[in-house]
């Protein structure tokens, strides 16, 4: 994770696209305008699952059997929603690098307070 949040710095330094560092209202600006593009990719992370679930309705529709439709539209999104998922994390390490926060450092913590905690969800086996 270190590596890519480190290539991310710098490709994104290299495109123009870092956070503004000028100024409070700059910054301020910057932030808003590249959550705002960051759940604009969220948004498209939701579309192609939901071409995913149309897809496989329709092969259901089709006489397929449900799995296998499921399989096969997920198959059909896979690039798609990949490069949608690269989009969201790009922006995500944006924010990391922007306030010094060490990505992988962060989600392990994150993962142990989660698995830690008292009121966890109970999951149905």
């Amino acid at each position: 994770m270190k590596e890519i949040q480190a290539f991310a710095e710098q490709f994104q330094k290299e495109m123009g696209w870092v956070i503004s560092e000028e100024s409070f209202e700059k910054s301020r600006a910057s932030l808003l305008n590249n959550y705002m593009l960051m759940t604009t990719e969220v948004g498209e992370v939701a579309e192609e699952l939901r071409k995913g679930f149309n897809l496989t309705a329709t092969y259901i529709q089709e006489g397929m059997e449900e799995e296998k439709a499921f399989e096969l539209s997920k198959s059909q999104i896979k690039e798609n929603i990949g490069k949608e998922l690269a989009d969201c994390l790009a922006y995500m390490l944006k924010f990391y690098n922007f306030f010094g926060i060490d990505a992988e450092e962060s989600f392990y913590k994150k993962m142990e307070e989660v698995k830690n905690r008292k009121n966890k969800d109970i999951v149905k086996k």
